[in-house]
């Protein structure tokens, strides 16, 4: 999807124009991956706007680069308000928002220790990842020949820039056979994850989601679907889930930042259909939710 220009970047702790928000072809993770990110989204609501769980985002930024020993110029808190003032700089409604942490200009090779830390804070209206016809009727996926990383070649808990080449490999596998989305497995064979959105299936009435230990990335919409869930009396079950779950499930469906809640229809040609009455209830909670129309959850909305 095409990135919509706005007016200014938060670079380094000043807010910079669009088009002078550059770096050096020499940076560091421009040439070996070595940044974190976040992916936010901020909503208009009749309260004004609100970025849906900001602080808990940034949270899991901080752990990302304490995970590759990134040591953060600026405090959570700096980096919070950081966020709310490009969304004002840029007198945006409505937008992703995008943090990044990375090593930047100074020295080449593979220790990185001696490297500059930089930070940068972009935002841009963005729409329905998956399309608004997936939101609607859902996702055809395949499962990937490429294997979601394993805990011990790349850590899954911390959202790092190199290790996306892994979701780009079976996005484009995905694409490339007439897919919507791709689905990976982990290093044992149990379903993990989508290339950029966590899993959850219906059975019988009860939810299932892969555990963390299935090298799954510790998603924030994740963790906000299973407590809307529970708060709307369905069991939540954190176990492995082999393939053929999916292909006999009732439903299922993505979360995640980019994507929300989306159904999934299909698996390798196995049909599921259009979303059923959980996928349905909890979409319907959730966008309910990040519009400010539930009090209950008013605290996940962080006011601009």
């Amino acid at each position: 999807m095409a990135i919509t220009e706005v007016e200014k970047i938060w670079m380094n702790g000043k807010l910079v124009k669009w088009a002078d928000a550059k770096v050096h072809v020499l940076t560091h993770a421009l040439h070996y991956g070595t940044g974190v990110f976040e992916g936010i989204r901020a909503y208009e609501t009749d309260k004004g706007t609100a970025v849906f769980r900001l602080t808990d985002h940034i949270k899991r930024l901080f752990n990302s680069a304490k995970i590759y020993k990134m040591d953060i110029p600026y405090s959570m808190d700096e980096i919070v308000e950081a966020v709310k003032e490009t969304i004002k700089a840029n007198n945006i409604k409505s937008c992703y928002i995008r943090p990044i942490i990375y090593r930047g200009y100074g020295e080449m090779g593979l220790y990185p220790m001696n490297v500059p830390v930089d930070v940068s804070i972009a935002v841009w209206p963005w729409g329905a990842y998956l399309g608004d016809e997936g939101i609607k009727h859902g996702v055809k996926t395949c499962i990937s020949s490429f294997q979601r990383i394993s805990p011990n070649a790349l850590p899954p808990a911390a959202k790092a820039t190199g290790q996306y080449i892994n979701s780009i490999l079976a996005k484009l596998e995905a694409e490339d056979s007439g897919y919507d989305e791709a689905i990976l497995l982990d290093h044992q064979g149990f379903v993990s994850e989508g290339p950029g959105e966590n899993i959850f299936l219906v059975k019988d009435g009860i939810i299932y989601t892969p555990p963390t230990s299935a090298s799954v990335l510790g998603g924030i919409t994740r963790d906000s679907v299973m407590d809307i869930a529970c708060d709307m009396d369905y069991p939540v079950i954190e176990e492995n889930i082999v393939r053929s779950d999916l292909y006999v499930a009732d439903e299922a469906f993505f979360t995640g930042t980019a994507a929300e809640v989306v159904p999934i229809r299909e698996v390798d040609g196995r049909v599921i259909g259009d979303p059923g009455e959980v996928t349905r209830a909890i979409q319907n909670k959730f966008f309910s939710i990040i519009n400010g129309e539930e009090e209950e959850y008013i605290d996940w909305l962080e006011f601009v």
